[in-house]
């Protein structure tokens, strides 16, 4: 049986601790006793670090603390290697986060060198499990009691597997040579005989790698709640190419439907009556301007955290609100969604315009979802179960 039922109980323990050994022995108790955090209790998470190093400062590093640097610095229990801090969250909270160790505490704002920073002083918390990793870097996450689940899709064993085939993609409209395109067919195609509806994916790499897609859909389709889809996921170019080729941009929406449709058209036995366009931030603008452009193909629209309000690009973005209302037909199903603790004018209230639009809609069948995550792959891939199920609906869904 545990010997502490809370943090605080801990606390007050180690406080009362006659010295500093004692306090230390205690320390060593706990952390054998919870090897892993943070220590959820309620809306209260508390996050630990310690090291036989000797370190100047420890903190919270997380992008919903309205500060810059973005920190809640740690406090050092007196004597000992253990450094502590207690943050409210809301019950369905998941987010990402790392401890900054020995940072210097400084403003990013005036910092020159902040790759070198990131590199030297932020790292992912040991002591928590559940990560989301890149190739770019490696995220702790902290999933509150309510929050949705985050597993690591690829682990679950007892679910059959789907295959994805690799092909190069060169593109005249776009004028790019030899990126990847992912083709993800679901478990019994090959045996089957039979034509699929066709989901078309946006920042393929991500989609592919930390989106976990392909083992999402795997468990949907085994438990019937997404119908067995071909998923195909277009590898993006750099953050500035996705910013030019996905806002507004008729080229792409003309790669994806004379080059990309067709490769695949091609290779796989394809449904042309089922075709639906997704992506997630930017990527969902794409996908919506695909979607706008031309309904009668892309019947299917899933859309994750589009910025369609105040920022870079936003005299584009603001155009899709009023394209929705104003447009004679829609698809024929409609996913959206947007986090709790992404950027208000850029995310949330466009949201909740175009939300108002869509649930007045009768023309479509239409889901909206807010989460208690910010603007970032934990908080994509999340929600990616809803979104998939809603799209494509299998019959434990309808």
């Amino acid at each position: 049986m545990p010997r502490w039922n809370s943090f605080e109980a801990f606390l007050d323990d180690a406080k009362r601790a006659p010295s500093s050994g004692a306090r230390q022995t205690l320390v060593d108790e706990l952390l054998l006793e919870r090897p892993e955090w943070p220590w959820v209790e309620g809306d209260i998470a508390t996050f630990v670090f310690s090291s036989l190093g000797a370190q100047r400062s420890v903190a919270l590093n997380l992008d919903t603390i309205k500060a810059d640097p973005p920190f809640a610095e740690m406090t050092n229990l007196e004597g000992t290697t253990f450094w502590y801090v207690m943050r409210t969250f809301a019950p369905d909270d998941l987010l990402d986060y790392l401890l900054a160790i020995d940072d210097p505490l400084t403003p990013l704002a005036t910092e020159r060198d902040v790759v070198s920073r990131v590199q030297n002083h932020w790292r992912p918390d040991p002591r928590n499990p559940l990560r989301m990793q890149t190739a770019q870097q490696t995220v702790s996450v902290l999933r509150m009691d309510k929050a949705r689940p985050f597993p690591d899709w690829s682990a679950l064993k007892a679910v059959q597997r789907g295959t994805v085939y690799e092909h190069e993609l060169d593109s005249t409209q776009l004028g790019f040579k030899g990126r990847k395109l992912w083709v993800y067919t679901p478990p019994g195609y090959e045996k089957s005989g039979l034509a699929y509806p066709l989901l078309i994916l946006q920042d393929g790499q991500w989609a592919v790698g930390p989106l976990q897609v392909q083992y999402i859909a795997n468990a949907l389709i085994k438990h019937q709640r997404m119908q067995p889809v071909v998923i195909v996921m277009v590898q993006s170019g750099t953050q500035a190419e996705r910013i030019r080729e996905y806002i507004s941009n008729d080229k792409h929406y003309l790669s994806t439907l004379t080059e990309v449709l067709p490769l695949v058209q091609t290779s796989y036995r394809i449904d042309s009556n089922t075709l639906g366009v997704g992506g997630v931030a930017v990527g969902a603008v794409a996908a919506a301007h695909a979607a706008l452009r031309n309904p009668a193909v892309f019947s299917r629209l899933m859309m994750i955290s589009p910025p369609l309000g105040k920022g870079a690009s936003e005299d584009l973005l603001r155009e899709y609100i009023p394209r929705f209302e104003g447009a004679e037909l829609l698809p024929k199903r409609i996913f959206q969604s947007v986090g709790r603790y992404e950027a208000r004018a850029r995310f949330l209230k466009p949201a909740d315009s175009l939300r108002d639009i869509l649930e007045n809609r009768s023309d479509t069948a239409y889901d909206f979802q807010t989460i208690g995550s910010g603007h970032g792959l934990v908080g994509f891939r999340s929600v990616l179960p809803e979104a998939l199920a809603w799209t494509f609906p299998g019959a434990a869904s309808r």
